[in-house]
C-alpha cells in the first residue's frame, strides 16, 4: 500500500520500550520505530549493519573501545560484527533501518528477544 507515515503519530501509538515496530519495508530492509529507556544488552549482529536515527532525546551507543552520543537529528551506523550496548538515560524515539533478518538481540537469545515484530497499520 502506498502511503505516507507520520512519525510523531506512529510513535504516539508505541507503548513499550525496546520493542521496535515495523512501519515500512523496501529491498529486503525494514524501517522500524522504537521507544527506548534504560539499558539494553551487549550484543552484535553477524550479518547485518544497523542504522540508528534518533528522532527525540539522546542515545548513548556504548562500544567496547568508546562511547558515542547520538542526539536528535543524528544517525549512527553500527557495522556488522561490532559489539554494542544502546543506553537511553531518558526516553529516546528512534528510527531503525536494517535488514529484515535482523534480530533485536543479535547473537544473544534471552527474554528480550523478539522473534516477531509488531507492525503499525
Amino acid at each position: 500500500m502506498l502511503q505516507n507515515i507520520n512519525l510523531a503519530e506512529a510513535l504516539s501509538r508505541i507503548t513499550s520500550y525496546w520493542a521496535p515496530v515495523v512501519v515500512g519495508e523496501l529491498n529486503g530492509q525494514q524501517v522500524k520505530l522504537a521507544k527506548l529507556k534504560g539499558e539494553f544488552l551487549w550484543h552484535h549482529h553477524e550479518q547485518e549493519d544497523e542504522l540508528f536515527l534518533v528522532l527525540k532525546g539522546t542515545l548513548l551507543m556504548r562500544l567496547r573501545e568508546r562511547d558515542v552520543a547520538i542526539h536528535a537529528g543524528e544517525f549512527f551506523i553500527v557495522p556488522r560484527g561490532v559489539e554494542h550496548l544502546p543506553v537511553a538515560e531518558q526516553e529516546v524515539h528512534l528510527l531503525l533501518f536494517e535488514p529484515a533478518s535482523t534480530l533485536n538481540t543479535g547473537n544473544i537469545r534471552n527474554e528480550r528477544t523478539l522473534d516477531e515484530l509488531g507492525r503499525l497499520e
